[in-house]
């Protein structure tokens, strides 16, 4: 049976003007990655999470020290640097509350970079913030761009061939549909029969969804799976009807549901799925080239403030503690070459 996921709503979104302001943001950079600030005004030895969210987290101060026996299992090459390269890719618009640009209009804020820059800092390196189109991201890891990427990148079998995990956090989607529908996902691709849908390409979830399809098309069944250039493109689709539901990450889902209540487009949750198939919980991970030799050191970061308690203030923060996970795992299982 596909597993089900509960989720409470979460903070409520950016006001229109930030809004327009991220997309303008995002648009600007022409080269399918950019240079983002990496720091605001934090006294060296702290982390401010959820700073220039704009209310999007509660703004919150962690304290958080290299941890020497950690850094000294980091690559030479990157130890000698000095700094943590971190790839995220939220261009052109972001996607709040992972990865957003915030109401300075020049620093990435969210969830996803917050805690890139809590590892860095455990790390005893100075984070720096490459925005990337969600494809050019993994060219970035490839080129060695990017040391590691955290940018809500779902472990699955088949990135293992390129790529090494740290995991961090557990990995749902969701289908957002019109309030107005009736219409629920329940867990079963074949509700989806006679639908369209959208999904970001080349992600987790179009993998699932394009699987689906797949398994309708042999029943004689129709899934119309469609594609749009960037979240803002997607949800006119949505509240014009175009399509009926989008698939995505769910926290991104929860955060747009809360956005538009009590507004003429309003939305809601039609239903979730695990982003590692029906018998698999998903998990969401650091990502880095394959025997890149950082799996590790990340994942021992990680772990360091999951036992200090300061991963769990980062979660806090976003209003994502239902997400957390016990322990970062190096390449754990994740969503099998068969999609199912």
């Amino acid at each position: 049976m596909p597993s089900h996921f509960t989720r409470g709503h979460l903070l409520r979104g950016l006001t229109a003007v930030t809004a327009v302001a991220t997309l303008a943001t995002g648009l600007a950079a022409c080269g399918g990655d950019s240079e983002a600030a990496t720091t605001t005004d934090a006294a060296a030895g702290t982390v401010v999470v959820g700073q220039v969210s704009n209310g999007a987290a509660k703004e919150t101060t962690i304290k958080v020290s290299e941890v020497k026996s950690i850094s000294a299992q980091l690559p030479d090459s990157v130890r000698k640097s000095g700094k943590l390269v971190i790839g995220s890719g939220t261009l052109p618009s972001g996607a709040p509350p992972l990865g957003f640009i915030g109401s300075d209009q020049k620093t990435l804020t969210g969830s996803e970079p917050d805690l890139a820059r809590l590892v860095a800092a455990v790390l005893g390196l100075k984070p720096e913030v490459k925005r990337f189109t969600w494809e050019n991201l993994f060219v970035g890891i490839d080129s060695g761009k990017v040391d590691v990427g955290f940018s809500n990148i779902t472990d699955t079998e088949e990135r293992k061939k390129k790529y090494e995990f740290a995991s961090y956090r557990k990995d749902d989607l969701a289908l957002e549909a019109p309030k107005s529908s009736t219409w629920s996902f329940g867990g079963d691709y074949e509700n989806l029969a006679g639908k369209t849908v959208s999904v970001g390409a080349g992600t987790n979830q179009e993998r699932i969804l394009l699987e689906w399809k797949r398994k309708l098309t042999s029943e004689g069944k129709k899934l119309t799976v469609k594609y749009f250039q960037d979240n803002n493109s997607t949800y006119l689709a949505l509240s014009s009807g175009k399509i009926d539901a989008y698939l995505g990450p769910s926290p991104n889902l929860s955060y747009h549901v809360t956005q538009t209540a009590n507004t003429p487009h309003a939305t809601r949750i039609a239903g979730q799925f695990s982003g590692a198939g029906a018998s698999l919980q998903g998990l969401i991970a650091a990502t880095a080239k394959r025997g890149s030799g950082l799996a590790k050191p990340v994942a021992d970061a990680i772990n360091h403030l999951i036992k200090s308690g300061r991963y769990a203030q980062w979660l806090k923060a976003w209003n994502l503690s239902n997400e957390a996970v016990t322990t970062s795992r190096i390449n754990p299982p994740g969503l099998p070459l068969d999609n199912s």
